[in-house]
Parts: structure tokens; C-alpha cells; sequence
């Protein structure tokens, strides 16, 4: 398994697009603080979005794609997945993807 997933501060002023073949232990390491660099430095901590791969490789490949994309259209992609922008941390947890 792959997925992309896309973290946000507080107040939703920051994006972060990150990769990983564990969702719910990789969002627990940036909430934690375990994860050095900019999410770490601008407490990026909320999960907005993600999507599932069958392999790490197309989800590498679809981190790529939106890691180029513009602000308006993550926001779009954001906005259709997650309208209230809430922390999906829990949501997944529960579910243990």
C-alpha cells in the first residue's frame, strides 16, 4: 500500500504533500514532532486529505503531480474531499488504515 496525504497548520495557511506506506503512523510522527524539517519548524499537524495506492510507487508518482499543482487546485482537491478542513487523524485512527 501507498498514500499521499496532505497536512495543514491551525489556521490552514500552510500545505504540506507527504508520501508514506503507513497513514496513520506517519501523521502521528508529524503531530509528535518526530519528523525534523519545515512541518516540524511551522507545526504543520493537521491532516486534511489523503488517497490510497495499491502500491508506494503510484502514490510516489501522485505525490509528484501535486506537489506541482497550484494553491487554488490543492485547495479545490482539499475542499472536495474534507469541505471543513477538520483533522482527520481520528477518523483514520479509528478506522486503523
Amino acid at each position: 500500500m501507498g498514500y499521499i496525504y496532505i497536512l495543514t497548520t491551525k489556521n490552514n495557511k500552510m500545505l504540506y504533500i507527504g508520501v508514506t506506506n503507513n497513514l496513520l503512523r506517519r501523521v502521528y510522527e508529524h503531530k509528535e514532532g518526530f519528523v525534523e524539517g519545515f512541518t516540524k519548524k511551522f507545526h504543520i499537524k493537521k491532516l486534511v486529505y489523503y488517497e490510497q495506492y495499491n502500491s508506494i510507487q503510484d502514490a510516489i508518482q501522485r505525490e509528484k503531480v501535486l506537489k506541482e499543482w497550484n494553491r487554488a487546485w490543492k485547495e479545490h482537491l482539499i475542499n472536495s474531499f474534507n469541505p471543513s478542513w477538520h483533522d482527520l487523524y481520528e477518523e483514520i485512527a479509528s478506522s486503523s488504515l
